[in-house]
């Protein structure tokens, strides 16, 4: 700074800055003729230089025009925004003495006069955003706040508080806007847990009895679970688990206690032919099978299979299987066998016109 041509301090208005020239500060030249360079107070870059500093170099890395861009950085806290918003007027005036304040280097200390709660708290946060330090003093009703400059103090924010509320309120009309223009995920498609066994294709002439003498050993390693065997109109065996209110099992849990028994069961149903194969399925509430675990594989175990559903389908008042054993399963299970007998001849053509 070129000194004052007089005798005596210049008491003119000079301003000073940080070494980035981010933060300024206007104080009295108090230069002259015998002292070109007067000392006058040093301010230092803060974390808002450092990060303004950041920006600028990697701006230039990616080649970007850092003056291309408003500076969206908010000062202030979430606290001192909202105290603001609830007495905008009020508030303002309090800022205004703040920047007064701030550039006033003869002036250290504010004193206010007793005021309420509310009032008191906007004055600290405010306060802690300059880099000011504050207190309350005395009693209630006459409580009120100092406010003074300590060594964490360089200058007001280069904001002010109505331009850091506009921001903000830009800043979530552009996340609405962004999250209305995103394509909405699809929903997690939640399936029902496993909660039984599915045999298809069973042996001609097998019984319950026969399904449990063939897999108690298999089924018994799992004694908190119970399984209760069926035949469905499919000619499939069904084996659905329940548990008691004892063993805690979750359906997820029995899920997987299911899974971990399914390759034992398997290997037990292709060693005693009883059936074709095991699948896990879910049974719903009304005994229906809504879905198994490979429903793209086919069981066709041969000619008997395909005939006995294509039977099943032709038949409008197929007889469901009793869950009882007996000589009347066996009964019911001839008089299906003859008619799809009859079926199957006229499909080979073998029947006299």
């Amino acid at each position: 700074m070129t000194a004052c041509n007089e005798s005596s301090a210049c008491t003119a208005k000079a301003v000073i800055s940080c070494p980035c020239g981010v933060r300024t500060q206007e104080v009295k030249c108090l230069a002259s003729s015998s002292n070109a360079t007067p000392s006058r107070i040093e301010i230092k870059c803060d974390d808002e230089c450092l990060r303004l500093e950041r920006n600028r170099r990697l701006a230039a890395a990616l080649n970007i025009d850092p003056t291309s861009h408003q500076n969206d950085h908010i000062p202030y806290s979430d606290t001192t925004l909202r105290l603001f918003k609830e007495n905008t007027s009020w508030a303002e005036t309090q800022e205004r003495e703040f920047r007064v304040f701030a550039r006033s280097p003869n002036e250290v200390r504010l004193r206010y006069k007793p005021m309420s709660t509310t009032y008191r708290q906007f004055l600290h946060v405010l306060a802690e955003d300059y880099g000011l330090e504050s207190r309350s003093e005395d009693i209630e009703p006459y409580r009120y706040v100092i406010v003074f400059k300590g060594t964490r103090f360089v200058s007001a924010p280069s904001k002010t508080l109505s331009q850091c509320i506009k921001i903000r309120a830009a800043q979530a009309a552009d996340a609405a806007s962004a999250a209305a223009s995103r394509a909405p995920s699809p929903p997690l498609t939640v399936q029902d847990p496993f909660n039984g066994f599915l045999l298809t294709s069973p042996r001609f002439g097998l019984t319950i009895d026969d399904v449990k003498t063939s897999l108690n050993s298999d089924l018994s390693t799992q004694p908190s679970v119970h399984f209760e065997i069926s035949f469905l109109p499919s000619d499939e065996v069904l084996l659905r688990a329940t548990t008691s209110y004892s063993s805690f099992l979750s359906p997820p849990a029995l899920e997987q206690v299911l899974i971990s028994l399914k390759p034992r069961l398997a290997r037990t149903i292709q060693g005693s032919d009883v059936a074709g194969k095991v699948f896990l399925c879910h049974v719903d509430s009304a005994g229906h099978v809504a879905r198994r675990d490979d429903v793209s594989k086919t069981d066709a175990s041969g000619w008997s299979a395909v005939a006995g559903r294509a039977a099943a389908k032709l038949d409008t008042a197929v007889e469901e299987a009793p869950r009882t054993t007996g000589r009347r399963l066996v009964g019911l299970r001839k008089k299906k066998i003859e008619r799809e007998r009859s079926w199957t001849q006229e499909l080979d053509g073998d029947v006299e016109c």
